[in-house]
């Protein structure tokens, strides 16, 4: 067997997804849940048991937090004191350490691992892996880790056990924790979610105008799908004159000129502190 995982926030849906991954390894897990209904959850969709606090900290190696961001400084802080020089604090974002928000324990390993998803563009096989779109179940999908503060043996052990929770995996990416936040929340929400939300709206929008529901849908997804493998040269290829023309024209209209700079540090630490 190997090292001894306690799994904090076992029984949410993150905890679950990684509680499943893990049961399949060779790593000792010991589930930690404080909701009955999480604990109910993990035993029907997992089939295992929680442990109280104390029986998951006895002997550990791993400890991983698999709760909300708001509450990772308040549960680091709680179990910390009773962890063993050397031992790893994983956390499964970079917003809380980006923050400030991990204990000062030099003696400690502080390690961040997030999922990529499964990509748009991929070569799924199955019909399950196609509908996969999370990962960490039947799709493959690229990881990134961070390595806060310990050794490069720390960081083989994080990369394994990351390797182990977001399977099956496509790529994994070794960055700092600064580079994270600039990808969560930077670029994946603040800049992703927030254009695509854009994009739905504009879609809702031609609905209420006239056109049919299916049809502006189908009209947007096609679209997006041809547009995106251009755009990020999944295949070779070029826009018309009249696309051009659209983008010249409507990108200043939609964005502000000075856009960038959410991913300036105070915007990135402002978005961070936002969320924790």
């Amino acid at each position: 067997m190997k090292e001894k995982i306690a799994l904090f926030g076992a029984g949410g849906k993150m905890g679950v997804r990684l509680a499943r991954n893990l049961k399949k390894s060779d790593y000792q897990v010991a589930h930690v849940e404080v909701s009955q209904v999480g604990q109910q959850r993990l035993k029907d969709e997992v089939g295992v048991e929680c442990v109280s606090t104390e029986v998951a900290l006895d002997n550990v190696k791993v400890v991983i937090l698999a709760v909300p961001d708001t509450l990772i400084g308040k549960i680091a802080a709680e179990i910390t004191p009773r962890l063993p020089a050397g031992t790893m604090v994983m956390t499964l974002d970079a917003a809380a350490p980006f923050a400030g928000h991990l204990p000062n324990r030099s003696d400690l390993v502080y390690f961040v691992a997030h999922p990529c998803h499964p990509p748009i563009f991929n070569d799924e096989q199955t019909t399950e892996g196609r509908r996969d779109f999370f990962g960490g179940g039947a799709a493959r999908q690229s990881i990134t880790s961070a390595l806060m503060q310990g050794s490069d043996a720390d960081f083989d052990l994080g990369e394994d056990i990351a390797k182990v929770i977001y399977a099956p995996i496509l790529r994994s990416y070794r960055l700092t924790v600064e580079q994270m936040a600039l990808l969560e929340p930077g670029l994946s929400e603040t800049v992703c979610a927030t254009l695509l939300q854009v994009m739905r709206d504009a879609m809702d929008e031609t609905v209420r105008r006239g056109v049919p529901a299916e049809a502006a849908r189908d009209f947007l997804l096609g679209h997006m799908n041809i547009l995106g493998a251009v755009i990020f040269n999944e295949i070779p290829g070029a826009f018309s004159d009249a696309c051009n023309k659209a983008i010249q024209f409507g990108k200043p209209r939609l964005m502000r000129d000075d856009w960038i700079k959410v991913f300036d540090h105070d915007e990135i630490a402002e978005s961070i502190r936002r969320i924790t």
